[in-house]
């Protein structure tokens, strides 16, 4: 397996922890991992976006324009921004729940209304609320776990691998609430 996975997201969303879980998973099932993170911005509530690829051997965590296999979106308007390094009629896995940057937020620019429709031209779209699902269950904490389970019936990692990289990364109190999280996501 060589997959090559883009997440972008908005500060605070936990990109950084959630690049953690991948990566561990895939280590645990014996494949070689590179990731890289840029995460400057997130102090300000900026957009931030990450890279893994995972395969036999991999030299390099960039990822060449449109080579993308899957992109996993933590909020709609930064994992559109992104779609440009999936390959055509890769996977896009995306949260609806919005957080309007800067300048929407100041009325400078609009928010824009056919992001899923332009996904669904080029890409597999699949689209969940994880923040409401997370608070169904009793946090929004746990949102990118929905992605996660998403991702995961999309690579050729076991279920354990995924639920023991996910023990090891997240707070204890936590673990439980994830673990939930990423079964609903993996049979979603």
């Amino acid at each position: 397996m060589n997959k090559n996975i883009i997440l972008a997201g908005v500060g605070g969303q936990g990109l950084v922890l959630t690049t953690n879980i991948i990566c561990n998973a895939a280590f645990k099932a014996g494949f070689d991992v590179k990731s890289n993170d840029v995460v400057g911005l997130s102090q300000r509530g900026g957009k931030v976006w990450g890279n893994v690829r995972i395969g036999k051997k991999v030299y390099s965590p960039n990822i060449p324009p449109k080579s993308g296999d899957i992109l996993l979106g933590l909020e709609p308007l930064e994992g559109y921004r992104w779609s440009g390094v999936l390959r055509d009629n890769g996977i896009a896995i995306i949260n609806t729940k919005v957080i309007p940057p800067v300048p929407v937020m100041f009325e400078d620019a609009p928010y824009p209304q056919d992001i899923y429709e332009n996904l669904e031209k080029k890409y597999e779209l699949i689209t969940i609320d994880a923040v409401e699902e997370g608070l169904k269950l009793g946090s929004d904490k746990i949102a990118n776990t929905f992605l996660l389970g998403i991702l995961a019936k999309k690579l050729d990692i076991s279920q354990e691998c995924w639920k023991e990289a996910i023990k090891e990364n997240v707070p204890e109190k936590f673990i439980e609430l994830n673990l939930k999280a990423f079964d609903i996501g993996y049979a979603y």
